[in-house]
């Protein structure tokens, strides 16, 4: 719908009043009640983001000669990314807008180092396991690939067995989560990387949720399997900043284990009046302050920080695992070791809980196969949490006594 843009400009004031009459129906999510689409590490951390974009937002990195500074923050942050994912010193990176640009990037890179090594007999194939991130359907989409799902184990991870038969020649690239976002499972990297590797083919790790959350929560002594390039055939991987990296949006990072796999992504074309365009990524401009506030917040938050950050949503969803697994009404789907969760019911119609817990000012997000409520977990709900599963219980006992209250729902982004 047309809009006519007002003939005379208007005072910041009045407009910045505007703006917050617009955000009143928003979810407030410094109060720990929404449990999608923010990573709340508290005001300092959020202070921090804020300043260093806004000292960079008018930079722009596609011009590294312009603005050196900026190469510097973005080799520091891929750097500071390939060494705690253990990644050889021939490992390279760049950052990016976010998971899915990340995913494309890699796809159209392992296409296209496939059209030089491999031969094809018909269209070129993803082989990724059911709980695999739809990013990679889009991104597939945009590229001419055909994605070959595959269903999960009984564990709702990655079946290596079954992704193995449905390798063909034209499989250009498999797929494990690390972990996944439905369910919070880490997808079973080490036979992953044995398939990979004795097919010839090209492995690639999701860890946008994970990437820089897994290590941390390692260090601090939780049993996290091998999933990044210590498993010797992944090629590249995908980890968000914006997540739990608590960088402002949108800020990704895609990495690979060599230049020569890298160099695959790189677009390089002068056959125009305006001269040599060279450009890593997919986006042409490049947002300075996205950069920027990863570095600063990576720095100053440091290992210590991120270890403390990730030892407070651990444990906030350890109790939410032991509340849910102690009501004889829910289970957990699988057994997440990081912040995400997902829990359901074999006795109710767990979306009506759902609609409980929302009517008790609760948002969070839904998984479909199976059915359940799902929560990303992040420092903001260790003070909330509590609150929450006391909501839940009662909102599980309205639903037991009053089944007709079912709703159906669909999970969608919007």
């Amino acid at each position: 719908m047309k809009r006519p843009m007002p003939q005379n400009g208007t005072d910041w004031e009045t407009l910045k009043d505007q703006m917050s009459s617009l955000a009143e129906g928003d979810m407030d999510w410094r109060n720990g009640r929404t449990g999608m689409y923010v990573f709340y590490a508290g005001e300092d951390v959020l202070k921090v983001a804020k300043e260093a974009y806004t000292m960079f937002m008018s930079e722009n990195a596609l011009g590294p000669l312009a603005f050196p500074s900026l190469k510097q923050m973005e080799d520091d942050v891929v750097g500071m990314g390939l060494s705690l994912l253990n990644a050889p010193e021939s490992a390279v990176g760049n950052m990016t807008s976010g998971g899915s640009e990340s995913i494309f990037l890699a796809l159209k890179t392992a296409r296209d180092w496939a059209r030089d090594h491999k031969k094809f007999d018909g269209e070129p194939e993803v082989v990724l396991p059911q709980s695999a991130h739809l990013a990679f359907d889009r991104a597939s989409h945009y590229l001419g690939l055909k994605t070959v799902r595959v269903p999960l184990g009984p564990d709702l991870k990655a079946d290596a067995e079954a992704m193995g038969k449905a390798i063909t020649s034209n499989t250009i690239m498999i797929v494990g989560s690390a972990p996944c976002y439905p369910f919070g499972l880490i997808d079973p990297i080490e036979e992953l990387s044995q398939l990979a590797l004795s097919h010839d083919v090209w492995l690639h790790v999701d860890a946008c949720v994970g990437g820089y959350f897994a290590p941390f929560a390692r260090m601090n002594g939780v049993e996290v399997p091998a999933f990044d390039f210590s498993a010797e055939g992944v090629r590249s991987m995908s980890a968000d900043l914006h997540k739990y990296g608590y960088a402002a949006k949108g800020a990704s990072t895609v990495l690979y284990r060599a230049d020569e796999l890298q160099r695959y992504q790189i677009f390089d074309c002068e056959d125009w009046p305006g001269g040599r365009m060279v450009t890593p990524t997919a986006a042409g401009t490049r947002p300075g302050g996205a950069i920027a506030a990863a570095w600063a917040v990576m720095n100053y938050l440091g290992v210590d920080g991120y270890r403390e950050k990730a030892a407070a949503v651990v444990s906030t969803r350890q109790k939410l695992q032991e509340a849910v697994a102690g009501n004889n009404r829910l289970h957990v789907h699988g057994d997440p070791l990081l912040g995400l969760i997902a829990f359901g019911s074999h006795e109710l119609k767990i979306f009506s809980v759902y609609k409980k817990m929302y009517e008790r000012g609760w948002f969070t997000s839904v998984s479909t196969d199976p059915q359940g409520i799902h929560l990303m977990l992040t420092p903001a709900h260790e003070q909330v949490i509590d609150d929450y599963i006391a909501d839940l219980r009662e909102s599980v006992e309205d639903v037991a006594g009053n089944e007709s209250q079912a709703d159906e729902m669909k999970a969608r982004y919007s």
